[in-house]
């Protein structure tokens, strides 16, 4: 039996930038990525501790060490810049596997490691 389990989670980070106008996805600074075992085009939940808004969408790389987190395209309309949101991403993998398995979660400060 498969189940899906908590894979990656970062923590509490400030949005930077919203830009409507690009395709969609979340930019995110890459040494966060990296801290929390994301890689490009992932798919992630995204929530807003603000305004409740709870989303998916998918990881772009941002620049390292610049604390961006920019929602874009759609997800730009859910949240508002400042506002503090969690990323999310699960796997799936087998339910003996998931007893033992540790997902990486990240807990930044001022969008840094």
């Amino acid at each position: 039996m498969q189940i899906e389990v908590l894979k990656s989670k970062i923590h509490r980070v400030r949005v930077t930038e919203a830009n409507i106008n690009y395709v969609g996805s979340i930019t995110i600074d890459e040494s966060l990525m990296n801290a929390a075992n994301l890689i490009e085009n992932e798919k992630v939940q995204v929530l807003d501790m603000n305004n409740g808004e709870r989303f998916e969408t998918y990881v772009i790389k941002g620049e390292r060490d610049s604390g961006v987190i920019c929602l874009n395209g759609p997800a730009a309309r859910k949240v508002l810049v400042d506002d503090i949101v969690v990323i999310i991403s699960y796997c799936s993998m087998d339910f003996e596997e998931a007893k033992s398995f540790k997902p990486c979660i990240v807990f930044p400060e001022n969008n840094k490691i």
